[in-house]
């Protein structure tokens, strides 16, 4: 990822764009991007989502638009100074302790909700 994130300062660099990369913006920037996913999404039923990677076009589509929330994820880590991979591994760590297997397998209740189930 380290390799991946001075990519992108570099490519930031190059055309002066440092100065637009704050927090908000790039936090702005990956939001956006999302919603140009869900927008691919929109109105598919579950079995047109499940085969969408079937059709070259909506491939293609899908792919460039998660480059581009990935893209954004990282240079908004990268500048803020974050970890990626540190704080996914303490966040599944804290899902372990939320998501207990005998309490979670098989339905999709918040943790908040698991004794309920």
């Amino acid at each position: 990822m380290r390799e991946l994130q001075e990519m992108l300062t570099q490519f930031a660099e190059e055309r002066d764009w440092e100065k637009f990369h704050t927090p908000k913006n790039l936090a702005m920037a990956l939001a956006g991007e999302a919603g140009e996913l869900l927008e691919i999404f929109q109105w598919l039923d579950p079995d047109e989502s499940c085969s969408i990677m079937r059709s070259p076009e909506r491939a293609k589509a899908v792919e460039q638009e998660l480059a581009d929330i990935f893209s954004y994820l990282l240079r908004l880590a990268d500048v803020l100074g974050i970890d990626l991979a540190g704080a996914l591994r303490d966040k599944v760590e804290i899902n372990r302790t939320r998501y207990p297997v005998e309490l979670s397998r098989g339905h999709a209740q918040k943790y908040t909700r698991l004794t309920e189930a």
